[in-house]
């Protein structure tokens, strides 16, 4: 959950789909219309760069910004059976970072070449541009993006855990103290991460197997991958889901069930992207401070940390998130959907993405040489900017949904987690959906 940003023009006139200027002068006809399909979580910061792009332009175009539903696969089913109709009404799309492929190899999206494919490479952070590319050629530009932190109480514990093991035996000793007011109150100490049979899943696992040292396809996305790594990834789930440390409520948490789980006082970690921060900040919930059990304001002890490693003195990958930008296939005005797409893509377009939209920069100039606003409102920018660079993908295929729903299917609840089980019930049944057999879980 969570993403969108910012940016300014470049020139460049080319004959066919090459990029044309943002600015420039008017037409005697009018401002063409750009039409811009994207997600609706950010979007008085989508309007506000629309509006600044379409300003840019000197009257070239005018970008008009419809909003998807909220729900994720409603989003790209709107997107899907809209390409699929030739629909030459949409000229850019978000999209979620799980759709490059299938889109690309449809025919939907037009590949970024040439003055274009420069304009998406430049300042862009390792982990974002690799969403934005499949087979080899860029289809995409990053536009904003997403990664999981570590938060946790610092009234609870004073130096956050740097591995999963650690995290678990940790919230596990705070289930057995009490308060010394109210010795038949629950100590808070959960790990709030999400359980549920959704995406977030997915996301769980993506960064569970790659923290491992593994990857869930070979990297020609052609054929299954998991092995011995996947089994520990698997393992330190069922761990988490077994033990006292896993909220009653894991298999039916999302994201903000997590949050508000954590605002409430009931834990002691959290996994989550950064939106929780300035949640906390503007909730400002009260909750009962360890060990006097006074109630005082949480956030005045909500911290972060890096994303737990797996395995200890090995990195970890926490699984990327956020939005690109794509033009369609069947747009009557491929180049300057090429050149509005990037003016939304641009540096100060980013900031404003984060800032008012609440979703991380892909650039690195953003993270190297920050704003006071965004240092304000992202203390912790060092941490994004370090995972970021050392992301990991999720499963880049056309048919990432059905892995997905597959990973899903066989990982819900985590409590009941098998790992020698499910990692034959993974291979076997995203296997079939690499090749197009077999029936979706």
């Amino acid at each position: 959950m969570v993403g969108r940003r910012r940016a300014a023009s470049i020139a460049a006139l080319a004959v066919g789909g090459s990029l044309l200027a943002a600015c420039g002068g008017g037409s005697s006809t009018g401002p063409v219309s750009i039409t811009l399909y994207d997600q609706p979580g950010s979007a008085a910061a989508t309007q506000a760069n629309a509006d600044s792009c379409t300003k840019q332009s000197g009257g070239k175009y005018k970008i008009d910004y419809v909003k998807l539903p909220t729900a994720a696969d409603q989003q790209r089913l709107q997107l899907v059976r809209r390409s699929a109709a030739r629909d030459s009404s949409v000229d850019i799309m978000g999209l979620d970072v799980t759709w490059e492929a299938e889109f690309a190899e449809a025919g939907w999206i037009q590949p970024w070449e040439g003055a274009n494919e420069a304009a998406a490479k430049k300042d862009q952070l390792a982990g974002p541009l690799a969403t934005a590319t499949w087979n080899g050629k860029v289809v995409a530009i990053p536009y904003n993006s997403n990664t999981q932190l570590l938060w946790y109480r610092d009234d609870l514990v004073k130096t956050p855990p740097t591995t999963w093991q650690a995290m678990i035996s940790e919230a596990q000793a705070l289930a057995g103290k009490k308060f010394t007011n109210k010795p038949n109150a629950v100590y808070p100490h959960y790990i709030e991460e999400q359980g549920a049979q959704y995406e977030g899943l997915t996301v769980w696992f993506n960064s569970m197997v790659a923290s491992a040292g593994g990857s869930i396809l070979n990297k020609a996305s052609t054929s299954v991958a998991l092995g011995q790594q996947a089994v520990t990834a698997l393992q330190t789930m069922a761990n988490l889901g077994k033990s006292s440390a896993a909220d009653p409520s894991l298999s039916n948490f999302m994201e903000d069930t997590g949050r508000l789980a954590m605002e409430g006082g009931n834990a002691a970690f959290e996994i989550n992207y950064p939106y929780v921060w300035p949640s906390m900040q503007s909730d400002n919930p009260k909750a009962a401070i360890a060990p006097s059990g006074k109630a005082g304001p949480l956030k005045d002890h909500f911290k972060y940390a890096p994303f737990p490693s797996l395995v200890k003195g090995q990195s970890a990958h926490s699984t990327i998130g956020g939005i690109d930008l794509a033009i369609s296939k069947y747009t009557k005005h491929s180049a300057l959907a090429f050149a509005a797409a990037t003016c939304l893509a641009d540096k100060p377009n980013q900031l404003v993405g984060a800032t008012q939209g609440g979703l991380p920069p892909t650039l690195k100039s953003v993270y190297t040489n920050p704003a006071k606003d965004f240092v304000k409102m992202y203390p912790f920018y060092k941490l994004i900017f370090t995972q970021l660079q050392a992301a990991s993908v999720r499963p880049k295929t056309p048919a990432y949904q059905s892995v997905s729903i597959a990973i899903q299917h066989a990982l819900s609840p985590p409590n009941s987690i098998n790992p020698t089980q499910a990692l034959a019930t993974l291979k076997s049944q995203i296997s079939d959906a690499l090749n197009s057999k077999g029936l979706v879980p």
